[in-house]
């Protein structure tokens, strides 16, 4: 089984759309036998899932994620886990024996721009966080 994580400074990257690189583990057994670092070269929201099935990735391990880039993964048969922090070694480590935490709820853990008058929470897909706390 091949699984990626978002991958930054050796932390699990929490925003999936602006993911730069991914550290790819081949799990057999419930052990890691290898992994890799591997640059996306500037993929983007929708080019990222394309990414990851061109690199037979089974399983995506993520901070944050959105509705879209969730449906694109599922369509291309990557079982998402989001909401994961922390140590990218150990997510995946605990993933593959079977201990990950992670948030099957999750839609994106972000928000780096201004919300605008009459903007809704709703509106975009965002259910992971309270707009009025920026």
């Amino acid at each position: 089984m091949k699984v990626a994580v978002t991958y930054e400074n050796g932390e699990v990257f929490q925003h999936f759309g602006h993911t730069a690189v991914f550290k790819f583990y081949d799990i057999e057994n419930g052990k890691i036998v290898s992994s890799s670092i591997e640059q996306t070269n500037g993929s983007g929201h929708g080019a990222l899932a394309g990414f990851l099935k061109d690199k037979k990735a089974d399983v995506l391990i993520c901070g944050g994620i959105g509705g879209g880039a969730q449906t694109a993964l599922a369509e291309a048969g990557i079982k998402v886990y989001g909401g994961v922090k922390g140590s990218a070694d150990e997510a995946a480590e605990s993933f593959a024996k079977g201990r990950l935490i992670f948030n099957p709820d999750i839609k994106c853990d972000h928000h780096d721009h201004e919300h605008e008058e009459g903007h809704k929470c709703g509106d975009h897909g965002c259910g992971s966080h309270n707009c009025g706390s920026h």
